[in-house]
């Protein structure tokens, strides 16, 4: 008998000892988790476009240069099917959710109330200027409406249904705010890509982008919000419609389009120095800058420490040289899926594998490409009485 229950005890521990290493595999990100493994955040509110966008548009409502996100390929890697998520897995804020312990998000246009942890109001196709400076320009035809202020008030009305209605809200409300991070993905790319060709100039992008990405920040901080991480703009030089689209001899020591990279360098620089105005605005908050610009430059310059053996070609698509064509995007009939999207950076052109995902994820909130270091956010929110 003594055999037997000893058998049965080395049993059960083992089976709980495989128990952590599997749930300890499926949280790539354990170092951002406190060693309590307690949830430093009860909830998470995501802003953004497609980089960021976890369904709230689909093949119907998205971007018409990718009718076809709410289809295979698009989840094969970590879903094992399509979860209108522009890319083959997790995006970023999927891994930031993980290494807090929390679940991934629900899309706003699909929470149907299930949003204990957090909601996801970025959208596929978003601009940081409003939708009507696009329609008086006619530069409307290919995108979608919906802008940051659109994310805006999707989420003043979240909160109205938590019970905040100004002067008269309740302890829901504050509870809705209390211990929320919020994440605010990039938001400009799509900005200056509809006005190529036009005669709106990158200034006035860029004057205008600013603006209300700005005012958006601000209403966030004034509605409460103490822990906000922005993401930078990447190097959008480095995406396969901007290689596609520009000269040959237009191109920086990374190989890519330095005219575009230039551009959002210089978009970047305003949007430090305005975060910086925000911090001495709202001193109680903590106001990250993630680099987005340098995380992805960092990989370009170093592709294989990374575990990447494609930089430049689309594991989605179809033509030549980046397996990218504008009319012929991931998902239709032509088009064909590399077998190992792990090895690739970009996923279809303009988004990015799951693989790069969690690269630049691990840049942000282990590495030092966040300012002030992610865990310093942490360890503020840990702090508090």
């Amino acid at each position: 008998m003594a055999t037997l229950s000893t058998h049965s005890s080395l049993q059960k521990i083992l089976i709980t000892v495989t128990i952590i290493v599997l749930l300890s595999s499926s949280l790539p990100y354990a170092s951002a988790i406190t060693e309590t493994n307690q949830r430093p955040f009860k909830k998470i509110y995501a802003f953004g476009d497609s980089f960021t966008d976890t369904g709230n548009t689909d093949s119907l409502t998205g971007p018409s240069g990718f009718v076809h996100v709410s289809s295979p390929p698009y989840g094969t890697t970590f879903f094992h099917h399509p979860t209108n998520r522009y890319s083959d897995g997790r995006l970023v804020i999927d891994f930031v959710t993980q290494s807090l312990s929390l679940p991934f998000l629900p899309p706003y246009r699909k929470s149907k109330g299930n949003t204990a942890c957090g909601v996801n109001f970025a959208i596929a196709g978003s601009t940081a200027i409003n939708h009507d400076f696009f329609v008086k320009n006619n530069l409307s035809l290919d995108i979608t409406p919906e802008s940051i202020q659109t994310q805006m008030l999707w989420f003043n009305k979240y909160l109205e249904s938590q019970g905040c209605k100004g002067p008269e809200s309740g302890p829901e409300c504050k509870e809705a705010l209390d211990d929320a991070l919020f994440w605010v993905g990039e938001i400009g790319v799509n900005d200056y890509a509809y006005t190529l060709g036009s005669t709106v100039s990158d200034e006035t992008i860029r004057k205008l982008a600013i603006y209300s990405f700005t005012e958006f920040l601000q209403s966030l901080l004034k509605k409460g919000a103490k822990y906000v991480v922005v993401q930078a703009l990447p190097t959008t030089g480095c995406l396969r419609l901007a290689m596609s689209l520009a000269p040959s001899d237009d191109r920086d020591d990374i190989g890519c389009v330095k005219s575009v990279n230039n551009k959002s360098y210089a978009h970047n620089l305003v949007l430090q120095a305005k975060l910086s105005d925000l911090r001495k605005q709202f001193p109680q908050a903590i106001i990250v800058y993630a680099d987005y610009w340098n995380a992805y430059r960092t990989v370009m310059k170093n592709p294989e420490k990374y575990g990447f053996k494609e930089s430049f070609k689309a594991c989605c698509g179809t033509g030549d040289p980046y397996n990218f064509d504008v009319f012929n995007t991931c998902g239709n009939p032509s088009a064909t899926a590399c077998s190992n999207p792990s090895e690739y950076i970009n996923w279809d052109g303009v988004h990015l594998t799951e693989a790069m995902y969690k690269v630049v994820a691990d840049m942000f909130l282990n590495g030092n490409l966040s300012n002030p270091p992610f865990k310093s956010l942490l360890e503020r929110e840990q702090q508090k009485p």
